[in-house]
């Protein structure tokens, strides 16, 4: 399976394709492959898995302080890469995107690393910080090792820009909620059904809806009106409550946002 067919198939079948995010190595390895275990087990869709970086301006203070915990326990590239291979030896089959900014990518190089990301085991990146106007070589790169690639529009992209990430887009696209940056919040963006319905009448593209959905309601408001769903912060707000019972933790929350 790769990352646009699960989303394909989700909108063929009416409702939307559940995608939770988690950092790599929060607290640490272990932990994280005890919660990809968990997330299959739960029936996650597809899988985003967050490498760490020192400067994830994206990103509000949750995922900010996964990045923190998983560097500072050692996390690297490498080891996010063995962790994919671990998962898929252990029957792992939910596709696998990468989410990563710029600078560890680059100093490996393009074709490094998504080689190394295929052998290990992943299907796609979404490299957040790489706007599609820069994003030629990477696209060129990605299209010759059939890596899926992943790019965001938000509430401010104008038209034009918008047939350009669709265009530079091979696994999705990923539209952000809000202005601003990841975090959980209360209420959803009235008008955000609206635009997720003119947005798949629009793109070539599967569109996955993230940033700030944390609740069962955010989930059914959002069932079928997106091709899938991104839950990051609310998960990973669990590691740093219970760092050694995440896996539960997190799968009781998968099964609450599910139900």
């Amino acid at each position: 399976m790769t990352l646009r067919s699960v989303l394909t198939q989700a909108k063929a079948a009416g409702k939307s394709a559940f995608i939770p995010f988690i950092m790599a190595g929060d607290p640490d390895m272990a932990m994280s492959e005890k919660i990809i275990l968990a997330l299959q087990k739960e029936g996650a869709d597809a899988l985003e898995l967050g490498i760490p970086f020192s400067d994830p301006a994206a990103d509000g203070v949750t995922v900010q302080r996964a990045a923190e915990r998983a560097l500072a326990a050692g996390c690297t590239v490498k080891a996010v890469l063995d962790l994919v291979r671990r998962v898929r030896s252990k029957g792992v089959t939910m596709p696998i995107c990468l989410f990563s900014y710029l600078n560890p990518i680059y100093r490996m190089g393009y074709a490094a690393f998504m080689k190394e990301s295929l052998q290990a085991g992943a299907n796609g990146a979404l490299v957040v910080d790489l706007p599609p106007e820069e994003a030629a070589d990477y696209c060129k790169a990605a299209q010759a090792h059939h890596f899926e690639t992943v790019f965001l529009c938000s509430p401010t992209t104008t038209p034009d820009r918008l047939r350009m990430v669709d265009a530079c887009s091979s696994g999705f696209v990923y539209y952000v909620s809000r202005e601003g940056v990841t975090g959980a919040q209360s209420t959803l963006s009235q008008q955000l059904q609206e635009k997720l319905s003119g947005l798949r009448k629009t793109l070539a593209n599967p569109v996955a809806v993230g940033f700030g959905i944390s609740t069962p309601e955010h989930m059914r408001q959002l069932n079928g009106h997106a091709d899938g769903i991104v839950v990051g912060s609310a998960l990973v707000s669990l590691v740093a409550e219970k760092p050694q019972e995440a896996d539960r933790a997190i799968a009781e929350k998968v099964r609450q946002l599910k139900a």
